[in-house]
């Protein structure tokens, strides 16, 4: 077999490394969207605890029914919707942005300004990482 001065390795090592930060972007979301939706839980006003147990996070579409709060990505591979509401708590965007009767208690957009950066530095690390450990210096 010729040499190829070490071009198949470098062309080895770029077809791994998109492959690497789709999963490693995949876990930094994904653990994003726990936080955020952990925070808005924490946030929501509480009655009898439906509009608390609705928020969620999905990839891609959200839940038929529900108030979309949020989406980031793109495609339904790679993209994340944090969403509230459903059958039983359809309010969902009337408790976020009030009424003309009922004043607005947001529990989502201020749950995202509070972790957005955190979210964005934890992708970008993660991509780092995979890159570093994919080109082989770790």
């Amino acid at each position: 077999m010729a040499d190829d001065g070490g071009l198949s390795r470098v062309q080895q090592r770029l077809t791994a490394i998109p492959i690497a930060i789709k999963e490693a972007v995949r876990g930094a979301l994904a653990k994003s969207a726990d936080e955020i939706v952990a925070a808005a839980k924490a946030l929501v006003p509480v009655d009898q605890g439906a509009l608390r147990d609705s928020i969620g996070w999905t990839w891609g579409d959200p839940p038929e029914g529900s108030f979309v709060i949020g989406s980031v990505g793109g495609g339904n591979e790679l993209r994340i919707t944090i969403y509230a509401g459903s059958e039983e708590a359809y309010y969902a965007r009337w408790v976020e942005h009030g009424t003309l009767e009922h004043a607005a208690q947001p529990f989502f957009f201020p749950a995202y300004r509070l972790l957005k950066k955190r979210a964005a530095n934890r992708v970008k690390r993660a991509v780092r990482k995979a890159i570093r450990e994919n080109w082989g210096g770790r």
